[in-house]
């Protein structure tokens, strides 16, 4: 049996047959707006309150307290306390942004790793993390050094990348060979507002379900709906998905 991560999630780690493989890393996919960064909150949040795993959160688009507020408007109202405790650690925007470039925000993440035990993280996005590099080839050295730290600390990660398509590129990335697992998450318009779903189309050493399952995001989180009979890619024909 292949050692699993639970996500926290109703209905994906149905999907994931238990969750996300230990130690692997995660490439979460999709256009602005689909809740992946919601996903990485609700993934750190029920690792703590469930398992007592603890995590951290390195953000490169958000304050610590813009992300505090988006775990709360989902109802994970404890997630300040968490942080103030030290079982959640929020490395924002401001943090990682003021080291200049990324080899000196990779030493203090390492400095905190050496001195601290972590077991979930989550990378909020690589979009922001390309900003740091002047050419591909350093972002790819990077990348790959940083894969491999995660992995060095037993961390089982999240790597949130934004797509401006509504459907998933098709487009094979360095992200994409470097990761264990790729999770798309998608949405699309109605006349009445977006319908969400969510796609794992890679789980290395998972045998999973890579049909696409609609989802919502409501008070309480995401949930993913297993039987997706009832609803459309391009009608709104199941439970409200707009919240």
């Amino acid at each position: 049996m292949v050692a699993t991560v639970p996500t926290g999630i109703d209905g994906l780690d149905s999907i994931l047959n238990g969750g996300l493989v230990e130690n692997a890393t995660v490439l979460v996919s999709g256009n602005p707006g689909t809740g992946k960064s919601l996903f990485g909150i609700q993934y750190l949040y029920d690792g703590v309150t469930t398992h007592d795993e603890h995590g951290i959160y390195i953000s490169f688009e958000e304050n610590e307290e813009d992300i505090r507020q988006a775990a709360e408007s989902i109802g994970f109202d404890r997630w300040g306390d968490l942080v103030d405790e030290g079982a959640i650690k929020v490395y924002d925007k401001q943090h990682m942004l003021r080291e200049g470039d990324f080899s000196s925000a990779l030493d203090t993440l390492m400095e905190d790793f050496a001195n601290t035990s972590y077991d979930r993280l989550v990378l909020d996005s690589l979009t922001m993390f390309s900003l740091f590099f002047e050419d591909e080839k350093e972002k790819r050295t990077y990348l790959l050094k940083f894969s491999d730290i995660l992995k060095q600390n037993g961390l089982t990660s999240l790597l949130i990348n934004e797509q401006g398509a509504v459907f998933p590129e098709t487009e094979i990335g360095l992200e994409n060979f470097l990761t264990d697992g790729n999770i798309y998450f998608i949405q699309t318009p109605t006349d009445s507002g977006v319908n969400r779903y969510v796609w794992v189309a890679k789980m290395r050493k998972q045998d999973i379900d890579t049909d696409i399952f609609p989802m919502e995001i409501a008070e309480g989180g995401i949930k993913v709906y297993e039987r997706a009979g009832g609803f459309s890619m391009m009608g709104r024909d199941g439970p409200d998905a707009g919240f």
